[in-house]
């Protein structure tokens, strides 16, 4: 069974940084492009950033300059670095496949951007 933790969330302010991690477990992780998505609230998930399984990445036009996803396969890990964080970044960050995310989703790591 598949198993993604995401962490690394927290409450900073405005123009601050996090480095989220999402550890995945239950799959050949090497082989599978990962992505970043979030859910603002009241608002739908959104696919941030993506990376496949040779390390090219994707951004969404918000996250562009701001946000480096990367990859650790040994470590069956992708990280989110986010900079210049803005209070519209703020949301529940998580972790899946792309472009086709599993049904079950982690538990997600809340990010609040806030003076």
């Amino acid at each position: 069974q598949v198993q993604l933790v995401e962490s690394g969330g927290g409450l900073v302010q405005p123009g601050g940084s996090l480095r989220l991690s999402c550890a995945a477990s239950g799959m050949i992780f090497r082989r599978n492009p990962m992505g970043w998505y979030r859910r603002a609230p009241g608002k739908q998930r959104e696919l941030v950033a993506d990376i496949t399984s040779g390390g090219s990445t994707n951004y969404a036009d918000s996250a562009k300059g701001r946000f480096t996803i990367s990859r650790d396969n040994a470590k069956n890990t992708v990280y989110l670095q986010m900079n210049s964080l803005k209070p519209e970044d703020t949301a529940v960050y998580y972790c899946n496949l792309v472009p086709s995310p599993l049904r079950s989703w982690g538990q997600g790591t809340q990010v609040t951007v806030s003076s």
